[in-house]
C-alpha cells in the first residue's frame, strides 16, 4: 500500500501537519487513512471546522476528490486560527469554487453604499485572512432583514455559470414565514404580476401591468391563536415576492414594515430562506443544506 509523505510545520496559520498526495482519493478517506490518533467523529469535526487546507484553500467538503501531487495541511491544535467566527453569518459549506452561508438578519447580501455592512465584505476579509486568493461573487440576494441560506462563487466563471442557469442549478428553494392571521387554506398557489413604484414599493396584479409574472406554491405548517407558521416555495425569483403574495392573501408577514398591519410579535422581519438544493456549478453534484426554523417564529406562534 503507498503511505503518504508527511511532515509537521508551524507557519503563521498555525500547527499544521503536511501530507504529500500519491494517488487520487475523496479527502474524507484520505484523512482516515493518514490521520493518525483521532477518531472518526474528530477528523470530521476538523474538516467541517475549515482545519483542512489543500494546498492553500480551505476545504470542508467530504468527497473532494485529491489528485497525486496535491498537498493537505491538517491543524494540530484544538482550536483552528482560520476557523470563521461572525454575528451576521455562518459558513455551513466552503470548497475552491463556492461558499454556502446562513445569513442573519439585518446585513446586507451586497454593498449599497460606501459605509453599508454586506455580506460580501465580511466573506472578502475571511477569504483575506485565511490566506485564499479569491473574492465573494454575489449570485443572488435576500433581503436585509431575511434571514437564511445563500450561494456565493469564489471566481468570476463559477459565478457566470451560477447566473447563466439559475433555474436549472437550483432545484429547491423553501422558505419559512410567521404570517400575520389563521390560515384558511393548507396549501395552494399565487400568482400575479409584480410592479415597483416611484418609491420602490412593489405592487401586485391579476393582470398584467407591466411588471414581472410571479408565482408562489405554499403550504401551512402550523396554526397558532393568531398567527400561522407557512412555508413558501419560489417557483420565480422577483423582487419582493413572498412578502406581497402574503399579503395579497391577507396574512402579511409579521415584522414586515412595508407590506405587514402592524404584527410584530418578534422585533423583526420573519422570514428564513431555509432549504437550498442546487446542482454544484463545477461537479454538478447534488448540494443540499437546510436549517432550523428560527426559534422566535415558533415563540412568536405560541404566543400568539
Amino acid at each position: 500500500m503507498y503511505m503518504e509523505r508527511k511532515r509537521k510545520v508551524i507557519d503563521r496559520k498555525g500547527d499544521y501537519t503536511v501530507f504529500d498526495v500519491g494517488r487520487e482519493q475523496p479527502l474524507l478517506e484520505f484523512l482516515l487513512d493518514n490521520v493518525k490518533g483521532q477518531s472518526r467523529s474528530k477528523i470530521k469535526a476538523t474538516l467541517q471546522g475549515h482545519g483542512v487546507l489543500v494546498g492553500k484553500t480551505c476545504v470542508t467538503q467530504f468527497d473532494y476528490l485529491l489528485r497525486p501531487g496535491m498537498r493537505v495541511s491538517v491543524s494540530n491544535t484544538k482550536r483552528n486560527l482560520n476557523i470563521f467566527r461572525s454575528r451576521h453569518m455562518k459558513i455551513v459549506y466552503e470548497d475552491q469554487y463556492i461558499v454556502v452561508i446562513d445569513k442573519a438578519v439585518g446585513i446586507l447580501s451586497m454593498a449599497a453604499g460606501h459605509s453599508s455592512l454586506n455580506v460580501k465584505t465580511v466573506l472578502d476579509d475571511y477569504f483575506h485572512k485565511s490566506h485564499q486568493r479569491c473574492t465573494a461573487h454575489v449570485v443572488h440576494r435576500l433581503d436585509r432583514d431575511t434571514s437564511g441560506l445563500m450561494i456565493y462563487a469564489k471566481d468570476m466563471q463559477t459565478e457566470l455559470a451560477l447566473e447563466r442557469n439559475w433555474q436549472e442549478t437550483v432545484y429547491d428553494r423553501r422558505y419559512i414565514a410567521l404570517l400575520s392571521g389563521r390560515m384558511e387554506q393548507e396549501h395552494g398557489t399565487i400568482a400575479s404580476w409584480l410592479r415597483d413604484n416611484r418609491a420602490y414599493v412593489t405592487y401586485s396584479s391579476n393582470v398584467d401591468n407591466g411588471g414581472k409574472y410571479a408565482v408562489t406554491h405554499f403550504y401551512t405548517v402550523d396554526v397558532g391563536e393568531s398567527r400561522s407558521l407557512v412555508e413558501f416555495r419560489l417557483e420565480t425569483g422577483r423582487k419582493n415576492q413572498i412578502r406581497v403574495h402574503a399579503a395579497d392573501m391577507g396574512h402579511p408577514v409579521c415584522g414586515d414594515i412595508k407590506y405587514g398591519n402592524g404584527d410584530d410579535p418578534v422585533g423583526r422581519l420573519c422570514l428564513h430562506a431555509f432549504v437550498l438544493c442546487f446542482y454544484h456549478p463545477v461537479t454538478r453534484e447534488r448540494m443540499e443544506f437546510s436549517t432550523p426554523v428560527p426559534h422566535v417564529f415558533i415563540n412568536g406562534l405560541r404566543n400568539g
